[in-house]
């Protein structure tokens, strides 16, 4: 029998086999907002005290996995800022500053990674702890190339992953990596083709279910113990540069080019 939750966006599906999945749907590009990132943690929270979930897929409805955030190229500002203000003297509760929230969860978890995981939504396959892709996905943390500091503490994770080295290339060219290419360096875990990807995904995520759920839960804090210290350590810091660069021409420049499909030409300034 499979129980059946929405949040929001989100759809969560959870099995007899002690996996559950959760299915972003805001298709075809999957685009970060603040409503999201609320969704999918109060879903992972509600999955951590249900004895019957052992392993969470997490997986998009759609072309992409996640396409990053939805500019607005007039400004530069996200479709869900206007969204992201508090009624406390309109302060700003933005995506990157409630991310911490979804590194604070206890079940493993196997992100399905097709099309585009770029900028935030690198970030997003990140709180992973494992990366199924497509070889037809593509891995960008391409903040750079819109004259923006990363977010979505890309800080934390990146470097962790895929190497100190590998990451500081990441961040400041904003290449593109394929399956292949990610499952190289570590960025990917397995490769499954298009149509069996989330198929492949919740093998892993039953691999996993099937040890013992109290020593998994131990080991997974033992690995991961210092992650979310680092999580919230990086959030400061990456907001203060987002902030001081969202002010300059450099960003109206990347977001404008970005939306129309040209090189941008940056002035430093």
């Amino acid at each position: 029998m499979t129980d059946v939750s929405d949040y929001g966006d989100l759809r969560v599906e959870l099995g007899d086999d002690y996996v559950a999945t959760a299915e972003i749907r805001r298709p075809p590009n999957n685009h970060i907002s603040l409503a999201l990132v609320d969704s999918l943690a109060a879903a992972l929270a509600d999955l951590d005290r249900d004895a019957r979930c052992r392993a969470v897929v997490l997986c998009s409805e759609g072309k992409h996995f996640c396409a990053g955030g939805d500019f607005n190229p007039e400004d530069g500002s996200t479709r869900d800022d206007a969204a992201s203000r508090s009624d406390a003297g309109g302060s700003r509760r933005g995506v990157y500053d409630e991310a911490h929230r979804l590194f604070e969860t206890n079940k493993p978890i196997v992100a399905a990674v097709q099309g585009a995981a770029i900028g935030a939504g690198l970030g997003l396959s990140l709180i992973a702890d494992f990366r199924v892709a497509a070889p037809e996905a593509r891995f960008s943390a391409n903040f750079a190339r819109l004259g923006f500091h990363h977010g979505f503490v890309l800080t934390a994770t990146l470097p962790r992953v895929v190497g100190q080295q590998k990451a500081i290339e990441m961040l400041y060219t904003g290449v593109r990596l394929k399956g292949e290419e990610a499952l190289a360096i570590g960025l990917a875990d397995r490769l499954a083709p298009l149509p069996q990807l989330v198929d492949a995904a919740h093998e892993l995520a039953v691999e996993i279910a099937r040890s013992a759920p109290l020593a998994v839960a131990a080991i997974r804090q033992t690995m991961r113990r210092e992650l979310a210290d680092a999580v919230r350590d990086a959030i400061p810091r990456e907001r203060a540069q987002q902030n001081r660069l969202r002010t300059t021409d450099d960003w109206t420049e990347g977001v404008r080019a970005m939306a129309e499909r040209r090189l941008p030409n940056f002035q430093g300034r």
